[in-house]
This record gives C-alpha cells, sequence and structure tokens, in this order.
C-alpha cells in the first residue's frame, strides 16, 4: 500500500503543507513545510518508521519523553510505534525531509493523543 496522496501536489494541512516528491511499495518521502509557531500533532504509527532531516529552519522534536532541537543538515530517527512531534516555535519556516519506511505507507496510520487543531 503507497501513501495517499499524489506525487508533488500539495496537501496543505493547518501547521502547514506537504509533499510527496518519492513513493514505493514500502517507502514514502516527504516534505513536511511547517509554518512559524505551528506544530504537528502528538502521534505515534503502528505501520512505519520514519527519518527527518531537517532542510531549512529549525526544529524542535518530541520523541517519547524526549526534546530535540535540530537545525539543518542533522536528523532523527523516529521508531515504529514512538510517540513524537514536530513543531516550529521559532522566527523562520521550518522544512524537514521525511523518509517513510514500512509495511504499509498510509496517511491512515497515524494514532493522535494531542492536537491543538482539535484533531485528536
Amino acid at each position: 500500500m503507497s501513501v495517499d496522496s499524489k506525487l508533488n501536489e500539495d496537501m496543505v494541512r493547518p501547521w502547514g503543507f506537504y509533499r510527496v516528491i518519492a513513493q514505493g511499495k514500502n517507502y514514502a518521502v516527504k516534505i513536511l513545510h511547517v509554518n512559524v509557531g505551528q506544530k504537528l500533532s502528538v502521534q505515534s504509527h503502528k505501520y512505519r518508521s520514519e527519518h527527518w532531516v531537517v532542510a531549512s529552519g529549525k526544529a524542535q522534536i518530541l520523541l517519547n519523553d524526549k526534546t530535540i532541537i535540530s537545525e539543518v543538515g542533522q536528523s532523527v530517527d523516529i521508531p515504529l510505534g514512538s510517540i513524537h512531534s514536530l513543531q516550529n516555535p521559532y522566527n523562520e519556516d521550518l522544512e524537514v525531509l521525511e523518509l517513510q519506511m514500512g509495511e504499509i505507507i498510509s496517511e491512515d496510520d497515524i494514532t493522535r493523543y494531542s492536537d491543538i487543531y482539535g484533531r485528536a
């Protein structure tokens, strides 16, 4: 199963947008664009792990019980089942390359624990 989005189409979200730039049977590569002051939900995935690389800006990452600050060129692995979130409390937009790998790659594979936009 592959992602539910079309290649190179901006998928608008309350926090910014994402764009799928490559996909295959067990992987997808996205660009996550997080606007200033915004954050993704606190979530986990049952079927996929993720690898994030900061391409521009600065990221504040929640990974289980740790907060990680990542700058351009730095990366973080998000293991299968871990509770995580990505946020941009800084003064410039954030772009992160996200490699998703797993048995099922789908936007339905999200368990939300909290969300400032009411999606939890």
